[in-house]
């Protein structure tokens, strides 16, 4: 993790092609442009879960359905368990001990393409799923049903809370790369899944797992979804529109942003003169740094969201967590942006490390004499490009999710003027994203 710093970095705002003020510039007028638009040409919601997307072909739908394909995606999740628990427990505690890639690069950062590209990939490969199976066969018992009932009002409560525990770990805790703390953080996780999952069956991995609630919320931008479990083939946007809103959606969504900014804001030249210039503990203003960075992208969306005039049967308290949906593309933008040389390059570190997991100069996966590509640590401009791209596009997709989530929820007189605040609020993220990612 010795890099995480300079991948993190590259392509700063010296390698823009443009200004700093004027990519920014051209987003705000993207947004704007965009609100415009939809406010002339987007009078009725055209995204509804009953009826948007079509069935799949047959034969995919038979085989993503069937139990050897299910199995065998289990079995690879537990597989990688074992294999990667071997090096954790048994390998070096040196930064090239490739638990710590898997944990930080391939897991974290890897969930959002391949959730993108496939779906809930967690609630395929998840081990605590699959363990949870087993001793519930063994037991008799059913694995879908635990022994009492999720309480509803839980909603995605402890899934935000061991999110945040996770982005704790990765960008304040000081040991973050020392073996130890991450194996005993990955061992407690284990053992509230297998708990959680005893206690109250799969609906607790749906609301509680942070790894599966954050990527079956990424897998919403996906073409893939089910309706009366039949695999369906529909827009990304029709599929986010079917995004349930429940308890705790906007705290999901609010660490998932703020640790993002944050991880550019730590490493920012301002906050890093203020922590040496002061005398107060830096571990301490990092965890106020990152909490301040949540809370406010909670506080400010839900300003955004609950500043209008709703109809019958609408209250107003509802409103962000109904509206949490339309984050997620503003998400998936930053976090490609923030973290795309990292996954890319610090990955493939990673898959050349799993060769050799006890770094006693193994090949045991026929990787270890492969080398990184740092094709685009070499195309900065590139890079940059597509960061303004990548956060452009999931603001705009983020506009269009909550005007057509507006125009379906609130009053005819509200539609277009109860979406100025939300608009205000997804402006400072724009511009804030972007000053973050490139002037860092």
């Amino acid at each position: 993790m010795g890099d995480k710093l300079l991948a993190h970095g590259i392509g700063g705002a010296k390698d823009l092609p443009i200004p700093l003020e004027l990519a920014i510039a051209g987003a705000v007028a993207a947004l704007v442009v965009s609100f415009t638009v939809l406010a002339v040409a987007w009078r009725k919601p055209r995204y509804d879960e009953a009826t948007s997307g079509r069935t799949a072909p047959a034969w995919l739908d038979s085989l993503t359905s069937s139990t050897p394909w299910r199995a065998g995606w289990r079995a690879f999740g537990v597989l990688a368990l074992l294999y990667v628990g071997w090096a954790a427990i048994a390998g070096q505690d040196t930064l090239i001990n490739p638990f710590l890639g898997v944990f930080y690069v391939l897991v974290w950062v890897g969930i959002v393409p391949l959730s993108l590209l496939f779906g809930p990939v967690w609630k395929a490969i998840s081990p605590s799923r699959t363990i949870n199976w087993l001793l519930a066969k063994a037991s008799g018992s059913d694995p879908s049903v635990g022994l009492y009932t999720y309480p509803a009002r839980l909603g995605y409560w402890p899934a935000a809370i061991g999110l945040f525990a996770f982005v704790w770990l990765e960008l304040v805790y000081p040991h973050s790369t020392e073996i130890g703390p991450v194996r005993l953080w990955c061992a407690a996780y284990l053992a509230i899944m297998l708990i959680g999952g005893a206690l109250f069956g799969n609906k607790f991995y749906e609301h509680a797992d942070p790894f599966e609630v954050y990527s079956s919320l990424v897998a919403k931008l996906s073409i893939w979804g089910h309706r009366d479990d039949r695999l369906l083939i529909r827009s990304p946007l029709a599929n986010l529109d079917s995004l349930p809103a429940k308890p705790g959606l906007v705290a999901v969504v609010a660490v998932l942003f703020g640790s993002t900014a944050f991880d550019s804001f730590k490493d920012s030249s301002p906050w890093v003169q203020f922590i040496q210039s002061t005398t107060i503990s830096p571990d301490l203003l990092n965890n106020l740094g990152l909490l301040a960075f949540c809370a406010g992208i909670a506080l400010l969306f839900a300003l955004g969201t609950m500043t209008t005039g709703v109809g019958d049967g609408v209250r107003r308290s509802a409103l962000p967590d109904l509206f949490a949906h339309s984050v997620v593309p503003i998400i998936v933008g930053y976090i490609i942006a923030h973290y795309l040389a990292y996954l890319v390059e610090y990955g493939q570190t990673t898959i050349i490390q799993l060769s050799d997991p006890l770094s006693r100069g193994d090949n045991l996966l026929g990787t270890a004499d492969l080398t990184v590509n740092r094709w685009l640590s070499y195309h900065p401009t590139f890079l940059a490009r597509l960061k303004v791209l990548a956060v452009v596009a999931g603001h705009v997709l983020g506009v269009i999710a909550a005007h057509d989530r507006a125009v379906r929820l609130l009053p005819a007189r509200h539609q277009l003027t109860g979406q100025l605040p939300l608009l205000v609020a997804m402006v400072g993220f724009t511009v804030g994203g972007l000053y973050l990612l490139f002037a860092a």
